[in-house]
């Protein structure tokens, strides 16, 4: 019989979830005063398989820094126990039936809710010979409707690259959510507000909207008014128009003033946004108080002519081709710098392969709230040094951060 007091509840639930294989993840939060670490934020876990065996990979997430841990479940539960009577007063606990919220209070009583699932998310990676689990079918009718998939759920011709695309990209945005802490998954919490800047036909807007359901609000900005038509048009027939739509426009600047479809905004995307149009975008996110900014840059042009080859480079660099790149990472790095001495906590990986499109870099970065501080020292005094070497001088990101370099 399970046990009849909330804390042991919700421990038994875990135990069986884990030692059954059916733990999709567990969120710890609300931090308690007294905590044993003051920077611990939250902690994430998740199943994962090992050469070693069956682990739990926890993240553990500070003011400044990710610290990741791997533990045999036994361990992992032990120490999951330890957090939650030390340092965190919340727990959510996520499997394929249902959804556990754990709460205590600073009185001493807790209470556990539980929800079953209308339908089974997909199942964590289990190794590297598992089923692929996809996160929305192929048959989808915003896939069919959008020209990616037909009746059957087959990539229409020139199309599998494009899906395969869009499911990265949605397997990419849901892992970032997670660790920036902005999906707790919970459909009674305040839905995102999510802006997709430069949307063009909508693929991966609607990807997102399929993803998060009614947990976001998400606009599509797009300056082709055909396009914004199509879209909301698919919208409307999917079922998505309580929570997707379009809108014409373009990619506002900070000195245009407020934008309304960013007002209130939790999560800024900008794909293949050309050359400085990157920088807008990470500016209007940033100004809006976004917490998490995901851009794929493009077409880096503007910092090539300031470009200042190092002596033992010059001879390298009169190629066209190796200042081309030198250009698209120096631009890049400095984009990532720049953001950290905002506050942000920055990375940058591929995006897709290269089979898919050349243009595969992800930047992806957050906060841990939505306000602005004052500019961060030491991140300011590494890029300036980086600006320096290359003989950078001015940067339109910079710029609308309010940086000289």
């Amino acid at each position: 019989m399970p046990p009849a007091d909330a804390a042991a509840r919700f421990h038994h639930l875990l135990e069986t979830a884990v030692a059954g294989g059916s733990l999709l993840k567990l969120t710890l939060g609300k931090p308690r005063p007294a905590a044993s670490d003051p920077t611990l934020r939250n902690v994430f876990v998740r199943p994962v398989a090992l050469r070693a065996g069956p682990r739990l990979a926890f993240v553990f997430r500070h003011a400044t820094r990710d610290v990741t841990q791997n533990l045999a479940p036994a361990e992992a539960l032990a120490a999951i126990a330890g957090l939650l009577e030390r340092d965190f007063y919340d727990a959510h606990l996520f499997t394929p039936l249902f959804t556990a919220q754990f709460e205590q209070r600073p009185d001493g009583t807790a209470r556990l809710r539980q929800k079953q699932c209308d339908a089974a998310p997909p199942a964590p990676p289990a190794g590297n010979d598992r089923v692929k689990h996809r996160l929305f079918a192929p048959d989808a009718p915003w896939l069919r409707a959008l020209g990616v998939t037909n009746a059957q759920g087959q990539p229409r011709e020139g199309m599998a690259h494009k899906l395969r695309q869009i499911e990265k990209f949605a397997e990419l945005l849901r892992a970032l959510l997670d660790e920036a802490g902005l999906d707790s998954g919970d459909e009674q919490a305040a839905p995102l507000r999510i802006a997709d800047m430069g949307a063009g036909k909508g693929y991966l807007t609607f990807a997102l909207a399929a993803l998060l359901g009614p947990r976001a609000r998400i606009t599509g900005v797009e300056r082709r008014g055909d396009l914004v038509e199509l879209a909301n048009r698919v919208s409307a027939e999917c079922s998505f128009s309580g929570h997707l739509n379009f809108v014409e426009g373009s990619i506002p600047t900070p000195e245009a003033g407020r934008d309304d479809a960013l007002a209130g905004l939790d999560v800024l995307i900008a794909l293949h946004a050309c050359d400085t149009a990157t920088d807008d975008a990470l500016a209007a996110g940033h100004a809006a108080g976004a917490r998490l900014l995901v851009v794929s840059p493009c077409c880096q042009k503007e910092l090539r002519p300031q470009l200042t080859a190092p002596p033992v480079l010059a001879d390298a660099l009169r190629h066209g081709i190796f200042q081309e790149r030198q250009a698209e990472f120096v631009t890049d790095a400095l984009r990532a710098q720049l953001l950290e001495c905002a506050g942000y906590r920055s990375k940058v990986f591929e995006f897709v392969s290269t089979e898919h499109t050349a243009k595969n870099l992800l930047i992806a970065a957050h906060r841990p709230r939505a306000t602005s501080g004052p500019l961060l020292e030491a991140p300011l005094a590494r890029a300036r040094a980086f600006a320096t070497f290359y003989g950078i001088r001015h940067h339109r990101l910079a710029r609308h951060l309010g940086i000289e370099l």
